[in-house]
């Protein structure tokens, strides 16, 4: 009998001081957050720690050097990388793939939601889960990591 572990990492960007109660509820049993940037005060690091461990990027209107401009790390085998976005300009994921050479790349800014995949790489726009702007739905996304990768979109209210 082979046992498959798999790990549930939530995703976030764009919340831009102000964390939407349903957050809790779609991130709940997460091993660790993804903060791709733009969190507008420490305050919601502080509150997205009360789900679980917390890992924040920079994004264009936070405070320069409040926090790191990128993100990298290895689960179970599989390397992510986690930025804001902009540094490419206008973010997509055919740029930020030629550009990070992860598995998994997480990005934020554009505010739309986005799961895609190059090759067996997967680019993820977890959408703004702040203030809404530009008719979008906020959102945030679940990464699992397994024998496959894949990640879910949840909106939240």
């Amino acid at each position: 009998m082979t046992l498959s572990l798999s790990h549930r990492i939530g995703l976030i960007s764009d919340t831009h001081g102000q964390l939407r109660a349903g957050v809790h509820e779609a991130l709940a049993g997460v091993e660790m957050i993804l903060h791709a940037g733009d969190v507008g005060g420490e305050d919601i690091l502080i509150e997205l720690r009360t789900i679980a461990p917390v890992h924040a990027v920079a994004g264009n209107t936070d405070i320069p050097g409040e926090y790191d401009a990128e993100f990298a790390a290895t689960i179970a085998g599989r390397s992510i990388h986690v930025s804001h976005g902009h540094e490419v300009g206008s973010p997509t994921p055919k740029k930020l793939a030629d550009r990070y050479p992860h598995d998994v790349v997480v990005y934020g800014h554009t505010h739309q939601q986005l799961v895609t995949r190059i090759g067996e790489r997967l680019i993820i726009n977890p959408g703004a889960a702040g203030p809404r702007r530009f008719r979008l739905q906020a959102s945030v996304a679940v990464l699992t990591i397994g024998e496959t990768v894949d990640a879910e979109i949840i909106a939240v209210a």
